[in-house]
C-alpha cells in the first residue's frame, strides 16, 4: 500500500508552529514596554545635583495635584548625584545625607502615588558628576535597581573610554531583564555612536540622538571655552530629519528631556518646543520645578491634544515634508489615516505657511477636516491645502483628516 507522505508532513508542520508560539511566550522582562514615548519628569535640568528625598517627594506629589498624571506622565526620575560611593562589597551607596531613608523608602512613596520610578547611572567607571560608574557592576547594580522597585534607568556615556558603546548597552539591558523587572532602558549615548542603528536591537526603549539639550530657542554653539556644543531646540531639530524610520513601539528617537518651563525661552518658543517632540514622537520628560510653575507652563505640559499625538498607537515618528528657509511643514502619520501637522516658522517675523495635501500624501482633491490642537477648535473643511498665519517662533499645530 502506498503511504501519503503529506499527510504526516501536515502534523509536523502544525508542531513546529505550536513550539515557534511557545518560543515568543518565553520573553524577557522588558518586552513590551514604552510601547508609546515614555512621559515623565526627571530632576537634571532645573535641579542638577541638588536633589533630596524631599525634593523628589514633591515632584510626585506635583505631578498628582498638578494633573500632569491624568495627562499621562507615569515616571518620577532622579538623575545624577544620588550616589556617592562603593562600600566594601562594592554595593553603590546612597547618599545618606539627601536620602536618608534610602531609595527604596523614595521608590516606595512614588509607587503609592500610582507613578513609577526611575534612577540613573552611567556605563562608565563614573557619571558625568563623578559620581560612581556601573562599570563592571551591571549585573550588581540591576539586582539592586529591582529590589528598590525600579521601573526605568537612565544610562549616560561619561567617562566610558574605550568601550563599546552597543556592547555596553547590550550589557545592562541583559543585566536588567536578569534581575527580573521590568525596567525601560534609557540610552544616554548621545548620538555619537549611532544608537538608533543597533539601540533596538541591544532592548534600548529609548536613546539619546544628540548631546544634551539647552535651555534656549536656537541652533548649535561653542561653549565660551571654545568647547562643543550648547544645542538649542532647533539644533536638536535638524539633527531628528532622517532618522524617523528607526523609531516605532518600544524604541524611540530621544531627542532630550523637555526644557519648558525652566526661563531660557519664551512662552511661544516653548510651545514650539513642545509641539515639536510631540511630531517627533519624542519622550516627554518634563525638567521644571512642578511646583511652582506658571498656568501657562501648565497648560503647554497638558495639552491633551497635542499629547495625544506624541502617544498615538501607530507610533509613526514624525517627519519634516516641506523647508523653505525658515519656513517649515513637520506631518505625523496617525493610526486613525489622518495626519498630524505643524507649521514651523524659524524666523523673526510673522509669516503665512502652507501645506499642500500631497505633501501629506493625500490626493489633491481631498476634502479633509482641520483642527487646530493649540486653540481647541475646529477650522472647518478645506481641499488641497491648508494655511495659516505663524508668529515668529511659533507653530501652528493642526491634525488634517480626509
Amino acid at each position: 500500500m502506498k503511504t501519503n507522505r503529506s499527510l504526516f508532513a501536515i502534523p509536523f508542520c502544525v508542531l513546529l508552529f505550536v513550539a515557534g508560539l511557545a518560543a515568543q511566550e518565553k520573553t524577557t522582562p522588558s518586552a513590551n514596554l514604552a510601547l508609546t514615548p515614555p512621559m515623565g519628569w526627571n530632576s537634571w535640568n532645573k535641579f542638577a545635583c541638588n536633589v533630596s528625598e524631599d525634593l523628589i517627594k514633591g515632584m510626585a506629589d506635583a505631578v498628582v495635584k498638578s494633573g500632569m498624571k491624568d495627562a499621562g506622565y507615569v515616571y518620577v526620575n532622579i538623575d545624577d548625584c544620588w550616589q556617592v560611593s562603593r562600600d566594601a562589597s562594592a554595593n553603590i551607596v546612597v547618599d545618606a545625607k539627601h536620602f536618608p531613608h534610602g531609595m527604596k523608602a523614595v521608590g516606595d512613596y512614588i509607587h503609592s502615588l500610582g507613578l513609577k520610578f526611575g534612577v540613573y547611572s552611567d556605563a562608565g567607571s563614573h557619571t558625568c558628576a563623578k559620581r560612581p560608574g556601573g562599570l563592571g557592576h551591571e549585573y550588581q547594580d540591576a539586582i539592586q535597581y529591582a529590589a528598590w522597585g525600579v521601573d526605568y534607568l537612565k544610562y549616560d556615556w561619561c567617562d566610558a573610554t574605550t568601550q563599546d558603546a552597543k556592547a555596553s548597552y547590550a550589557n545592562i539591558r541583559a543585566a536588567l531583564d536578569a534581575s527580573g523587572r521590568a525596567i525601560v532602558l534609557s540610552i544616554c549615548e548621545w548620538g555619537t555612536a549611532k544608537p538608533w542603528l543597533w539601540g533596538k536591537e541591544v532592548g534600548g526603549n529609548l536613546w539619546r540622538t544628540t548631546g544634551d539639550i539647552n535651555d534656549r530657542w536656537g541652533g548649535q554653539e561653542k561653549w565660551p571655552d571654545g568647547s562643543c556644543c550648547s544645542n538649542g531646540v532647533l539644533a536638536i531639530l535638524d539633527l531628528q530629519v532622517g532618522l524617523q524610520s528607526y523609531a516605532g513601539p518600544g524604541h524611540w528617537n530621544d531627542p532630550d528631556m523637555l526644557e519648558v518651563g525652566n526661563g531660557g525661552m519664551t512662552d511661544t518658543e516653548y510651545r514650539s518646543h513642545f509641539s515639536l517632540w510631540a511630531i517627533l514622537a519624542a519622550p516627554l520628560i518634563a525638567g521644571n520645578d512642578l511646583q511652582s510653575m506658571r498656568p501657562e507652563i501648565h497648560d503647554i505640559l497638558t495639552n491633551k491634544e497635542v499629547i495625544a499625538v506624541d502617544q498615538d498607537a501607530l507610533g509613526r515618528e514624525g517627519e519634516r515634508v516641506v523647508k523653505n528657509g525658515d519656513l517649515e511643514v513637520w506631518a505625523k502619520q496617525l493610526k486613525d489615516g489622518s495626519r498630524a501637522v505643524l507649521l514651523l516658522n524659524r524666523g523673526g517675523a510673522e509669516q503665512q505657511i502652507s501645506v499642500n495635501w500631497e505633501d501629506l500624501g493625500y490626493p489633491s482633491n481631498f476634502g479633509a477636516s482641520v483642527r487646530d490642537l493649540w486653540q481647541h477648535k475646529d477650522l472647518g473643511k478645506f481641499t488641497g491645502k491648508f494655511a495659516a498665519a505663524v508668529a515668529s517662533h511659533g507653530v501652528v499645530m493642526v491634525t488634517v483628516k480626509p
